[in-house]
């Protein structure tokens, strides 16, 4: 079950955290995984060698989603390489985190230029192949706060509530072709940019945690598997909460 044997998956971010659990969760499933990187080599370099080491199949690819030309012209590569892309998992993401009335113009370009220009144009270069195969798997990663919000992230979560809106029109423009798109809201994750947060603050979120517990980055790569099978061929327009709970709805 949720086997993806012969298929070829596109993880964007996907050398460490979440996106390295993905990588690996993908490849475990019989994927060959294609494992971006913008500056991370040694570590998608590190992601590779796990997976080949399972018997899994995967490699790097180094570029920066917010290029939008040179994004488009190496997933067009990537997919002649091997003959097809089946998935993309849109996890690239950054966090810039401040009060509203500290926040700088720049800021909100730089969370916008990644999380969401470059979502849409990884997704426009991936549709491409997936219409001509009339198959396709699209997850977005989303973000709790891109459905509840929270204080010091406005920019970060409007950009995460951009990509739930992304996700569900793609899904409508593109189910006559097969093609699914839906999206992974993870709340809590251990993760390096959850380990930044103070103990009174994580003390404070775990206390809104009805399972009383962080989340792992496998936890969230089992539900990204799942929507990439062909299980989950009739899920499409989704929201997968993997929150323990925090958020509920």
């Amino acid at each position: 079950m949720f086997r993806l044997d012969g298929k070829v998956a596109l993880v964007t971010g996907g050398s460490r955290g979440i996106g390295r659990a993905c990588s690996e969760a993908l490849a475990a499933q019989g994927a060959t995984v294609l494992v971006n990187y913008v500056r991370g080599e040694e570590e998608a370099k590190k992601t590779v060698a796990a997976i080949e080491a399972k018997g899994g199949k995967a490699e790097a690819v180094g570029f920066d989603i917010a290029d939008v030309e040179r994004t488009e012209a190496a997933i067009a590569e990537a997919a002649k390489r091997h003959g097809r892309l089946d998935i993309l998992v849109a996890n690239a993401g950054i966090a810039i985190d401040n009060l509203v009335l500290r926040v700088k113009e720049e800021e909100i370009d730089k969370l916008f230029a990644v999380n969401v220009k470059g979502s849409i144009f990884a997704a426009k270069a991936a549709i491409k192949v997936m219409m001509r195969a009339k198959t396709g798997r699209i997850v977005f990663l989303s973000s709790i706060v891109g459905e509840m919000g929270n204080a010091g992230q406005t920019g970060y979560a409007a950009t995460k509530a951009a990509v739930l809106g992304v996700t569900k029109s793609l899904a409508r423009e593109y189910a006559s072709r097969n093609v699914t798109v839906n999206a992974v809201a993870p709340g809590f994750i251990d993760t390096d940019m959850t380990t930044q947060i103070s103990g009174d603050m994580k003390d404070a979120m775990l206390k809104s945690i009805p399972l009383a517990r962080t989340g792992r980055s496998e936890e969230v790569a089992a539900a990204v598997a799942f929507l990439c099978s062909d299980e989950a061929s009739y899920i499409t327009g989704d929201v997968l909460r993997v929150n323990g709970g925090m958020l509920m709805g």
